[in-house]
């Protein structure tokens, strides 16, 4: 093999980058609560406070430190991980709703059903972790039940024709938010709209509950909030067009497509496909997603990094309700845009060590804290630093997940067969697999026992494949888009081979029309490029281009207070 030309898709250097992240972007004089807000631009530049730390993000962080730390087979965070625990589980009120502490950055205490949404997944794990965790299992079916007393339940359709009784549960909720301190204060909510939509996102979480323990609450709470979406609400049309938050309808539609592979109702299913195929629509063919639908002009659209993992995590959902067919997305979402959202350098950051922390605020080494974070809203071709949200608490937390879900498939063993799924280095108990992708179409397995071997094969690596035992050209079996070698014995090595050039496409995005240039399934370049982060630079031959501190500017608001602040609370 000749000497490496270009970057690979390397999900361990990523994971480690990020678990960088989440254990150093955090207040030790807080017992480790995170930092959503961080301001690249500012000079100095600075990470602070604001509420949604105690809100969403120690759930959406417990969750992600738990799955890099899985993939990494690392101790390293597991103290941090506690503090994300001991966080959890403060701050719980009536209705079985998690609240928040009373920091000084804080406003009205209050608890927002969007945010139960990344709450009860963090609850799964624990329990997924830990089936005895007594605590954890106390606060998630109080949380369900809870959620489930608050919700409307509309039994009767009063309309001019008569009276007709409700066959199926129909479930909203009042509003947006609940107050500690006064419950539900309809003169109060968000102001970010779409309550049926962003109120729904935990579905997903809801259905992973009943898988995981059982719970009938959380089944019929699921249920409910789903036939009221699909129906009542209007929120969707006739072919699951919407209007607004795309992380929001994304995370439904992998609950939707999760809800009717556990209840066997396949409208469900359905419906979520319509969604992941909507959101498809208006995304790239490596993963570029908006963050809003038909909410702004196209070219204003920013990708958020919680979109792709809400699409990944759809795929996945719907490869196991039977659509193999989005494999493809899977792969070239996770090996493209993904990864490309993640900072990986802070040259151009300025960062005053001398200057002493202060309450709710941290300067110190905030270049070196920032590497492994991952954008809240990317151009095309780069990394707007100058944007609101350039870097993300709440994408933070999402984006592991999306990492561990193509970490686990990439390579599975199911009745005695070594599936490789996508092109990845990775060693199991059962097979190390090696790939040389964006360079050549190349793939090995070398097998540790006796087993059958499957590659999965995509349209992107053309006609002329070849496979080989221990070096010598053999005929696979084809199964679906697995090409199948029986009988393998331990210590021998499998390979597939197939051309890889260099392609250039043709493709509008956002609006506008870029060059993006292709080796299999890896963009390695696309034209225009852009500023201020470039993105796509994978030609390890030509010279990579970063921005300097003088190249960043902020032309936003400067005063983080309370709206902007809001902002921050997804």
């Amino acid at each position: 093999m000749s000497s490496q030309v270009y970057e690979k898709f390397t999900p361990l250097h990523n994971a480690k980058l990020v678990l960088g992240y989440l254990t150093s972007m955090v207040d030790a004089q807080e017992d480790n609560l995170p930092y959503w807000l961080v301001l690249p631009h500012k000079k100095p530049a600075e990470a602070a406070h604001c509420r949604v730390d105690d809100a969403e993000l120690v759930g959406s962080w417990y969750e992600a430190i738990d799955a890099v730390r899985k993939m990494l087979k690392t101790e390293e965070g597991a103290a941090v991980q506690q503090s994300f625990y001991r966080h959890l589980m403060k701050s719980w009120g009536e209705h079985g709703l998690r609240f928040h502490e009373p920091y000084p950055w804080t406003h009205t205490n209050h608890s927002s059903f969007h945010e139960m949404g990344y709450i009860l997944p963090a609850l799964n794990r624990m329990l997924e972790n830990d089936p005895g965790d007594g605590e954890a299992e106390s606060r998630a079916a109080g949380l369900v039940r809870g959620m489930r007393s608050l919700v409307i339940e509309r039994k009767v359709r009063t309309f001019w024709s008569g009276d007709y009784e409700e066959q199926e549960p129909l479930y909203e909720f009042p509003n947006d938010v609940y107050l500690k301190d006064g419950g539900f204060e309809l003169s109060r909510h968000t102001g970010r709209g779409e309550q049926a939509i962003r109120n729904a996102i935990v579905l997903h979480s809801l259905v992973r509950r009943y898988e995981i323990a059982g719970d009938e609450a959380a089944l019929d709470l699921a249920t409910g909030i789903a036939n009221h979406l699909l129906g009542p609400s209007r929120y969707f049309n006739y072919k699951m067009e919407f209007f607004g938050h795309v992380h929001s309808a994304g995370w439904v539609a992998s609950g939707l497509v999760r809800l009717g592979r556990v209840t066997g109702k396949e409208r469900y299913i359905t419906a979520g496909k319509g969604i992941y195929d909507y959101i498809r629509s208006l995304s790239s063919s490596f993963g570029w997603v908006p963050e809003y639908a038909q909410w702004h002009p196209p070219h204003e659209e920013h990708c958020e990094t919680c979109c792709i993992k809400d699409m990944i995590e759809c795929a996945n959902e719907l490869i196991l309700a039977g659509y193999e067919e989005y494999w493809e997305d899977m792969t070239l979402f996770a090996r493209n845009q993904l990864v490309e959202n993640q900072l990986k350098v802070t040259s151009y950051v300025v960062t005053d060590n001398t200057r002493p922390d202060e309450a709710g605020i941290t300067y110190r080494e905030i270049d070196q804290r920032m590497i492994g974070g991952f954008t809240g809203g990317s151009l095309v071709n780069s990394m707007s630093l100058s944007k609101f949200r350039s870097i993300a608490g709440c994408c933070v937390g999402m984006a592991p997940v999306a990492l561990e879900i193509i970490w686990n498939r990439a390579v599975e063993f199911q009745n005695g067969m070594v599936i490789v799924n996508m092109p990845v280095d990775k060693e199991t108990e059962e097979a190390a697999v090696t790939m040389s992708y964006p360079d050549q179409g190349h793939m090995s397995i070398t097998v540790k026992q006796p087993c059958d071997v499957a590659v999965r094969v995509y349209d992107w690596m053309g006609q002329n494949l070849s496979m080989k035992i221990n070096g010598a050209v053999c005929t696979p079996e084809r199964e679906g888009n697995l090409l199948v070698i029986r009988s393998i014995g331990a210590g021998d090595t499998v390979e597939l081979e197939h051309p890889l050039e260099t392609v250039a496409v043709k493709e509008t995005v956002r609006g506008e029309e870029y060059k993006v240039s292709w080796r299999g399934c890896d963009v390695v370049d696309i034209a225009p490029r852009g500023e201020h982060l470039r993105l796509y630079q994978r030609d390890l031959r030509i010279p990579k281009v970063y921005p300097t501190q003088a190249d960043v500017h902020f032309t936003g608001a400067t005063n983080y207070g309370p709206t902007q602040q809001t902002q921050g609370s997804k």
